[in-house]
């Protein structure tokens, strides 16, 4: 799942989705990130895509990146017509994510029968609850029940409560762009060959 309905406010209200990387936009990244999976949802506007994708949107639209997850998983729900076991979280602003990224999650999750999730982990202890891999079921039961709406619900109130395995991220990883200086201390965790 692809969360690509921010409101880039940091970047003048530039939508993310749609700044070009290396000659890629970031939604084609995160797609090409993506790669094999068995349906890719894309949270936020529908733009034309370089392959089959469902596009979901919160409701209303706007409600942050909890409610742009469960607006997801939904959208897998009618899409397979079951929930889905775990869903694979990628916010679209995460240029430096490669497959290798979601195969460490995934990998992380089969080895720990017992978490409800994985999580990438930025080189401070930062948790990128948006590079993450989670078991839906304990995440859907994780919804406070006085939120009659997911609208405004924070991430870190969803994630509370779960057991999250932390994977620390390599070098540039977990950077994401929220900002014009975000997008160039990109520069910084190129290699030198790239």
């Amino acid at each position: 799942m692809v969360l690509a309905g921010g409101g880039g406010v940091r970047l003048g209200g530039l939508d993310k989705h749609a700044i070009e990387v290396d000659g890629q936009t970031l939604l084609e990244h995160a797609l090409e990130v993506t790669d094999g999976s068995e349906d890719v949802v894309v949270v936020g506007p529908e733009v034309p895509t370089s392959r089959p994708v469902v596009f979901a949107r919160e409701d209303p639209v706007g409600g942050g990146p909890a409610a742009g997850l469960l607006a997801g998983i939904e959208a897998v729900r009618q899409v397979r017509g079951a929930l889905p076991d775990r869903v694979v979280a990628l916010a679209v602003d995460m240029p430096l994510v490669t497959r290798r990224t979601v195969t460490r999650l995934l990998d992380a999750l089969a080895e720990d029968t017992e978490a409800d999730g994985v999580v990438l982990v930025d080189g401070e202890g930062r948790r990128q609850s948006l590079c993450a891999v989670y078991r839906v079921r304990p995440l859907l039961d994780s919804v406070p029940a006085r939120w009659t709406s997911t609208y405004g619900l924070p991430m870190r109130r969803l994630l509370f409560g779960l057991h999250l395995v932390e994977l620390p991220a390599d070098p540039g990883e977990a950077h994401d762009i929220d900002t014009w200086e975000d997008l160039r201390d990109l520069e910084g965790f190129r290699e030198p060959d790239e």
